[in-house]
């Protein structure tokens, strides 16, 4: 059901403070049409819920002492659905957009877009600038939503700009290392994401991130996206805190 955990909740008190806050937590938002679906719903009716739940994850980032939070909000496959519940997806973002942006800018939130523009409506295009130029000097938390977004198009956008440059005599093949790649990544300058939370019950990764992923930790949750909320929230970190995180060497826990 999608009330159930397979993480112990936590109570959703002040007085939650675990040993390991991740900087950077990444969320595949994921079943708002099955959640319409449950209850006799049309999927919009999901969709606009699931808004909701956005609202309540970066209120809690905030709360819990995050940095870095990246939203996957509409996948480059996502275009293949329906042509009536995409327009209802873009007439979401953009209300969104309209309705919230004052208050993540009050709020200290930096808003950046990841994803693929061309080719997208110039209201929306005009919309997504408008956030990131408004919000571009906040610092209390880094808001990422990836939208029109795929972690292979990211990638082959990546080759394709130092290709580019190769060819133009401005870099070298042997130049091209982690750090010259990753800087053509559209998450340039962000962190990769320390933890990667997925609802619905789904056990895979959708074309999200794919690089930024290599050694993060996930945890994947039951609840459908428009339940989840501060008490899902903290029960992801205080799993991610039990997490021994090697990256490719020893266990500091080991002596």
């Amino acid at each position: 059901m999608a009330g159930e955990r397979n993480i112990a909740p936590l109570s959703d008190n002040i007085d939650f403070a675990p040993e390991v806050v991740p900087t950077h937590v990444a969320i595949i938002m994921d079943g708002n049409g099955r959640w319409a679906a449950r209850r006799g719903l049309p999927r919009i009716e999901g969709h606009r819920r699931g808004i909701e739940a956005v609202r309540r994850a970066v209120r809690a980032a905030g709360d819990l002492g995050l940095k870095y939070l990246t939203l996957y909000s509409f996948s480059s496959e996502n275009w293949r659905r329906p042509a009536q519940e995409v327009a209802d997806l873009m007439g979401l973002l953009k209300r969104f957009i309209r309705h919230d942006l004052a208050e993540l800018h009050a709020s200290g939130v930096k808003v950046r877009i990841i994803g693929d523009r061309n080719g997208l409506a110039s209201d929306i295009r005009a919309l997504i600038e408008e956030a990131e130029n408004l919000t571009r000097a906040n610092t209390a938390l880094n808001l990422t939503v990836a939208f029109n977004y795929g972690g292979r198009q990211e990638i082959l956008r990546a080759v394709q700009i130092l290709a580019e440059k190769v060819k133009a005599g401005s870099l070298q093949p042997a130049d091209i290392d982690v750090e010259v790649f990753e800087k053509a990544l559209d998450t340039s300058g962000i962190p990769d994401p320390d933890l990667v939370i997925r609802t619905s019950g789904e056990q895979r990764v959708s074309n999200f991130l794919t690089w930024q992923t290599a050694y993060s930790e996930f945890v994947f949750l039951p609840d459908f996206w428009p339940d989840f909320d501060l008490v899902s929230f903290q029960a992801a970190i205080r799993e991610f805190g039990r997490r021994d995180r090697r990256f490719g060497g020893l266990s500091p826990r080991v002596g």
